[in-house]
């Protein structure tokens, strides 16, 4: 089993679920970040001052899947993300040892 983790930028988070839902993967877990990289910050006008914003919105989306749909489910995710543009985001794959469905006790593939 592995967990992927992918920041992207928030507009995208409707493609890339849907895309994801189409390969069969439907199970996530959506929590808003803010962050940067690259991309660095911004300016903005506030009331006549100017100021830096450090920190840019992003969501980040994790799912725990089996070891044969990570290519797949990466491939999906670039593909449904990508603009091209810098500040596009990154997947993150790690491997994860043992999953356990509270409810019925299930565990590893069977809980996912």
């Amino acid at each position: 089993m592995k967990k992927v983790e992918v920041i992207l930028k928030p507009f995208k988070l409707d493609d890339v679920r849907e895309a994801l839902s189409e390969i069969g993967i439907t199970g996530m877990t959506v929590t808003e970040v803010k962050g940067f990289g690259r991309q660095k910050g911004h300016t903005e006008l506030y009331r006549g001052a100017e100021y830096v914003v450090d920190f840019l919105p992003k969501v980040k989306i994790e799912l725990v899947i089996r070891e044969e749909q990570v290519e797949q489910c990466v491939e999906t995710i670039i593909g449904a993300a990508r603009t091209g543009k810098i500040g596009d985001g990154k997947i993150f794959v790690t491997p994860v040892e043992k999953v356990v469905r509270i409810r019925t006790g299930e565990t590893d593939a069977d809980a996912i």
